[in-house]
């Protein structure tokens, strides 16, 4: 199998879950869009700001956040994500999925 294949093949399985697991960090604290890249780039799923900020939009057009914006000393506002009501719904009802898929993965890779 060539190296651009099995490339193509993880970027496609990480974008399959990239709003599930931005929605997480969101749960967690409001977030800056540089701490949501640090955060999946910590747990080495690099993302860069040309594939986050789509994401984020399309996540604040479907009602799941929403943002507002904080003064910085250092530069131009920050702007920080945060669940909606709607967000939280939907990403328990992810997280169900989740667990479902990951439990089937578990079962036919053994």
């Amino acid at each position: 199998m060539s190296l651009e294949l099995i490339s193509k093949i993880s970027s496609q399985m990480r974008k399959g879950i990239l709003e599930f697991l931005i929605l997480s960090i969101i749960s967690k604290g409001e977030s800056y869009a540089s701490d949501i890249i640090e955060k999946l780039k910590k747990n080495k799923l690099i993302v860069v700001e040309g594939t986050l900020y789509p994401l984020l939009s399309r996540l604040k057009k479907d009602g799941f956040i929403s943002y507002y914006w904080i003064e910085s000393n250092q530069g131009p506002p920050r702007k920080y994500y945060k669940l909606t009501p709607q967000g939280t719904e939907a990403l328990s009802v992810m997280q169900s999925v989740w667990s479902n898929l990951e439990k089937a993965a578990k079962n036919l890779t053994k």
